[in-house]
């Protein structure tokens, strides 16, 4: 991250604090500054997610996302919209939450390195691979955590409201929910070397995921596909077939059958979170 604060010192805040120290008649923050760092964080963080979220979830509802899902009996009326403003909401405090962990990187708290034969080039694909498997692992815990009764009504079951979703609900959470789901991938760069590029790439690359897995396309049925850990710890649920078929999918009589199904089973599972969380 110190190299994308270089850059952005540089050509962007170095102009701004030097005004605002004009402005106030006080001397600029140096770069150093624990109060500059934060803030030039906060402004860099969050314009990124923004610009991230909206123009990825964008390209992927206007290329990707089947629109004919929102004929579904459970597509919410606006929810397109409803999912852009809860996402909207939740941005900014995640934003400030995330602050510490970039701020102990830039600090030289995290084990990010810069010399890409440090560990040797066959240790670059080592690290990817291991993030992967870490932040997978840790949000498989943190999501199945958040269905536990105690968390799940406060944190995140403002997510499941969007039964059919579309792109835009991949950030459409509780900020505590987002938040948490965020702290694997910033653990990461603290337990394992990664080089600050991979990271920068594989981070970018979730933000990408967190969409993809958003935006109703199953396009594999492969059982190991990213469901290794709901079968090793014994979650996983498989997908009906119709899912993989377009056609089938959007059969009135598949989707009034999903419906009535998810009105059959609402009862009883808010029956039993509202027993167990007494």
């Amino acid at each position: 991250m110190d190299v994308v604060m270089e850059y952005l010192d540089t050509y962007v805040f170095d102009g701004v604090y030097d005004k605002a120290a004009a402005l106030t008649a006080t001397a600029p923050l140096p770069r150093d500054s624990l109060l500059r760092q934060s803030l030039s964080l906060f402004v860099f963080i969050y314009a990124y997610i923004v610009a991230f979220y909206f123009g990825t979830a964008g390209l992927s509802y206007r290329f990707i996302y089947d629109k004919n899902q929102e004929k579904h009996p459970k597509f919410l009326r606006g929810q397109r919209f409803l999912e852009m403003a809860c996402a909207s909401r939740a941005l900014p405090t995640i934003t400030v939450m995330t602050i510490p962990w970039v701020l102990g990187e830039l600090h030289g708290y995290s084990l990010v390195y810069k010399d890409w034969a440090r560990y040797g080039y066959t240790y670059l694909f080592v690290s990817a691979a291991l993030f992967i498997l870490f932040t997978d692992f840790c949000i498989y815990w943190v999501h199945r955590l958040e269905h536990h009764p105690l968390v799940y009504a406060r944190c995140h079951k403002l997510h499941h409201k969007w039964i059919v979703c579309t792109p835009y609900a991949s950030h459409a959470f509780h900020p505590v929910d987002g938040y948490l789901q965020s702290i694997p991938y910033h653990l990461a760069v603290y337990i394992f070397p990664m080089h600050e590029y991979v990271y920068l790439a594989l981070f970018a690359f979730v933000n990408v995921w967190s969409v993809m897995i958003h935006d109703g396309e199953f396009v594999a049925s492969n059982p190991g596909f990213t469901t290794l850990f709901d079968r090793l710890f014994n979650s996983y649920r498989k997908p009906s077939a119709e899912i993989y078929d377009r056609s089938r999918r959007n059969s009135k009589t598949v989707q009034n059958a999903q419906a009535q199904d998810i009105d059959s089973a609402l009862p009883s599972l808010e029956a039993k979170e509202s027993k167990k969380s007494q």
